[in-house]
């Protein structure tokens, strides 16, 4: 594994999207751009607006290798299984209530690892150390979802905590809004889990963020790191649970 890089972001264009399992429409749209799309099985022991989100329920160690719950490890070794993707299973089984559902939400990007460390999955913790990734702790246990990684230098948040974290780093980091981002179930929902690279040139959209105040700030930061946006829905933007990308072994 290559540590300088997130996992987050894909070595040439991703071979395979893993994306909420309920979103029908965004699964066809990315389907159509001749991409292997995942689709995520419900997690019966999470509440609802989270359950088939793939940040929550499993972690990608490196661009072909994935840590997953207990809970739904089985479905993502078999459906995984022709791919050649390594799928390890994790220690600790989710739970409904917060923090026992973000063992696995751990956001990645450079030689860091961003998470509330005192609810990460041991098996997870493990690998990253391995890896030699230094533990940025914060408060937001949603760390994954709260954080959109632009490239291997760069990310946006509207996360106080994860942004005055980075910050202290050699990370480019766009604070933006609460809010403005759907998440049926819930107030609203975060742009980490709005988003996922298609490749380290294309980033996909969930939707359009045409409505959220720093919608100018979002367009510049990422003209400013050399990125194109791709709008996957004409719907407002929605939180997903990342779309996650993987490349064959």
């Amino acid at each position: 594994m290559n540590n300088s890089q997130s996992p987050f972001i894909p070595k040439g264009k991703a071979d395979i999207l893993i994306v909420d399992g309920r979103a029908k429409d965004i699964i066809k749209n990315l389907k159509n751009l001749n991409i292997q799309v995942i689709s995520t099985i419900k997690c019966e022991n999470l509440y609802d607006a989270i359950s088939y989100h793939p940040d929550i329920v499993l972690h990608p160690l490196n661009h072909n290798t994935l840590i997953v719950a207990p809970n739904v490890y089985y479905y993502y070794k078999k459906i995984l299984k022709s791919t050649g993707i390594n799928v390890l299973q994790g220690e600790k089984r989710l739970e409904k209530q917060y923090p026992h559902n973000i063992a696995y939400n751990v956001a990645r990007i450079s030689k860091y690892a961003i998470h509330n460390f005192k609810y990460t999955d041991e098996k997870l913790k493990f690998y990253l150390q391995k890896e030699g990734l230094t533990f940025i702790n914060v408060k937001q246990g949603y760390s994954k979802c709260s954080t959109a990684v632009i490239n291997d230098e760069a990310a946006i948040t509207s996360d106080v905590s994860i942004y005055k974290a980075l910050k202290k780093t050699n990370v480019d980091m766009l604070l933006i809004q609460q809010g403005f981002i759907d998440l049926p179930g819930l107030n609203y929902g975060f742009i980490g889990g709005a988003t996922g690279l298609l490749s380290p040139k294309e980033i996909l959209f969930t939707g359009q963020y045409k409505d959220h105040p720093d919608k100018l700030k979002i367009n510049n930061f990422l003209k400013k790191h050399g990125l194109a946006p791709k709008f996957i829905s004409n719907k407002k933007i929605i939180d997903l649970g990342s779309i996650i990308p993987l490349k064959y072994i």
